[in-house]
């Protein structure tokens, strides 16, 4: 499982994760699928998917990355939409797999992230 140094381990001042220390040691790793975004989800998930997104904007950019240690509870949130695939065939249960960061997509779903002045955590 690659480790994505560099990467926030979780957005600052709360609880919500983005990376997960070590794999899983039986079984497969959680598989990927589009989890939906409920329009009354709760502002402080909200906060955490926008700090998300902008960690994978600022650390990857459009370039393919694995999914390595990346949360998949949080990556599921963006998964389909913001963030899919790089490659074909696509394993959704594999840490090597591919993603990439649909910019376009990312900046119609969470445009206040390519603001200059916006940092995740910030009210």
């Amino acid at each position: 499982m690659e480790k994505h140094r560099g990467f926030p381990s979780r957005l600052p001042s709360s609880d919500f994760q983005f990376t997960i220390r070590r794999p899983v040691k039986k079984g497969l790793p959680p598989k990927l699928f589009k989890r939906e975004r409920y329009a009354d989800r709760r502002p402080a998930d909200r906060r955490a998917d926008e700090g998300f997104m902008w960690a994978l904007k600022e650390h990857f950019g459009d370039v393919p990355f694995a999914r390595g240690n990346l949360d998949a509870g949080r990556l599921n949130f963006v998964f389909g939409r913001e963030v899919i695939p790089a490659e074909d065939p696509f394993d959704p249960e594999s840490y090597e797999a591919l993603l990439k960061v649909d910019l376009k997509r990312t900046e119609q779903s969470f445009p206040e992230i390519f603001r200059p002045d916006w940092a995740p955590g910030q009210n």
